[in-house]
């Protein structure tokens, strides 16, 4: 079956009774030049081992079989995954995993068994609209994340992954991948690249890890003081800061102390700060005065 063909698809779906789930984002790519435009970002080369997560009915896994990787599906559809390798005529590189990939141990699936460590030159993915965000982010912050991430999401997703200080759509998504990733938007993809057709358009994002200087401990302070910006991103700094619940919360005068010493305004707000800033605050707290 040519699987970028529409018409081969839906008549597919239909012979085998088969009903895409939009709860599962279950909207299939049939484009060819957005396909070719995501392989090639990627940068795949022969013998490179790739995960990709909601293979669906393996547009993305034949490609990437195609230019000689070894690929890992993970697919929570019972029906599709167990069609997917016997499809694509059981090939030797392709490792099928039926699960959920937001409950999988992430220690054990991205750890290379023979090494201890990474066990992936890159995750290549048309993630699912509904849970994207959740899935790159425990993925791409886990200590045994690739090097290299090629996404496809909604386009309002990656605006947010991509956004930069005043922008409107940065928020804790994007600060937290962008703290140990060059974030970059590739290709902007029309609703009608898939089948079903959604509602809104997507976008292709590269990721390439550029891991920050942070300790463990200044990491910590890092999402800690993120996540509670961010839920009063209207706020200002100082004021969220000033009632935020432990080990957050300071006095005016420590908190004047701790501002000054990373170099940030007091009264900015969330957004408006880069990510040299937040990890400027992350050790100014970390420290302490």
């Amino acid at each position: 079956m040519n699987l970028t063909s529409p018409s081969q698809v839906k008549s597919w779906c239909i012979e085998n009774g088969f009903h895409p789930n939009r709860t599962l984002g279950q909207n299939f790519l049939i484009d060819r030049n957005v396909l070719d435009a995501i392989i090639a970002a990627a940068g795949v080369c022969k013998g490179q081992r790739v995960l990709e997560i909601g293979p669906g009915l393996g547009v993305l896994t034949e490609a990437l079989l195609e230019v000689g990787a070894s690929v890992v599906a993970v697919e929570k559809d019972s029906r599709l995954a167990s069609r997917l390798a016997e499809a694509l005529g059981n090939p030797e590189k392709l490792t099928m995993i039926q699960a959920d990939a937001l409950e999988l141990d992430l220690d054990e699936l991205l750890r290379d068994p023979e090494s201890d460590e990474a066990g992936f030159d890159a995750c290549i993915s048309n993630l699912p609209y509904s849970v994207g965000t959740r899935i790159l982010l425990d993925y791409a912050r886990h200590a045994l994340a690739p090097n290299r991430f090629i996404v496809l999401v909604q386009a309002e997703v990656a605006d947010r992954f991509v956004a930069g200080p005043d922008d409107e759509a940065r928020g804790q998504a994007g600060v937290w991948l962008q703290l140990d990733y060059q974030v970059k938007r590739i290709r902007e993809v029309k609703a009608s690249c898939f089948w079903p057709r959604p509602e809104i358009a997507s976008t292709v994002v590269r990721l390439d890890r550029t891991p920050s200087s942070l300790t463990v401990e200044e990491h910590r302070w890092f999402e800690r003081l993120t996540r509670e910006a961010f839920m009063h991103r209207r706020k200002q700094l100082g004021a969220i800061f000033r009632k935020a619940p432990p080990p957050i919360i300071h006095s005016d005068e420590v908190l004047a102390v701790l501002f000054a010493k990373a170099g940030v305004q007091a009264h900015a707000r969330p957004e408006k700060l880069s990510n040299d800033e937040w990890q400027n605050l992350a050790r100014a707290f970390c420290k302490g005065i």
